[in-house]
């Protein structure tokens, strides 16, 4: 079941087909996708996107949630845990992998912290034998500082689609380590 999340300022919420055209316009901006991939994607596959992170939550009780102003209900960004089967090395597939996605108006006002704390006490309370991994391009020292306030820490560096990452980990909530 798709949980929501109330943080102080953002709901997070199950994806919708109405946050369609917010992920679209999102995902068409070059700044947004400047770290995450490097490759605007066109509306089909935000679509695909959209219909793939749901299916998470069926499959691996993980997802994505919409991120949303908790006043107004405007589209903030995607967060999530998934298993995308990267065939990375280190193999990073058995457990979730943290992502997120803010959109450029509300850079730097501390939404993605907030959402992904959020998220990641539902993940301690609802998966706490659970570790968590996420990879970041080593260029984005904002998606850096966010993950090492969440307690992760580099664990491995590698290539990704010709693209060098960073393998950060998070312990479980009830192991020290992975």
């Amino acid at each position: 079941m798709t949980p929501t999340i109330i943080t102080p300022r953002l709901i997070l919420r199950a994806q919708t087909e109405d946050d369609l055209p917010h992920c679209a316009a999102m995902w068409s901006n070059t700044a947004v996708v400047k770290h995450v991939g490097g490759q605007t994607r066109s509306y089909q596959d935000c679509w695909f996107t959209l219909l793939r992170g749901l299916g998470m939550w069926a499959l691996k009780d993980y997802g994505y949630l919409t991120v949303a102003d908790r006043r107004t209900g405007a589209f903030i960004g995607e967060v999530g845990f998934a298993d995308f089967k990267r065939g990375l090395d280190p193999d990073i597939s058995e457990w979730p992998e943290a992502g997120w996605v803010i959109d450029e108006p509300h850079w730097g006002k501390g939404y993605a912290s907030e959402a992904l704390k959020g998220l990641h006490e539902w993940l301690d309370e609802t998966h706490a034998a659970l570790s968590a991994v996420c990879i970041i391009n080593e260029q984005h020292s904002a998606s850096i500082r966010v993950a090492e306030k969440l307690g992760y820490q580099e664990w491995e560096r590698t290539n990704y689609k010709g693209a060098p990452i960073i393998v950060f980990q998070r312990p479980a909530a009830d192991s020290p380590k992975i």
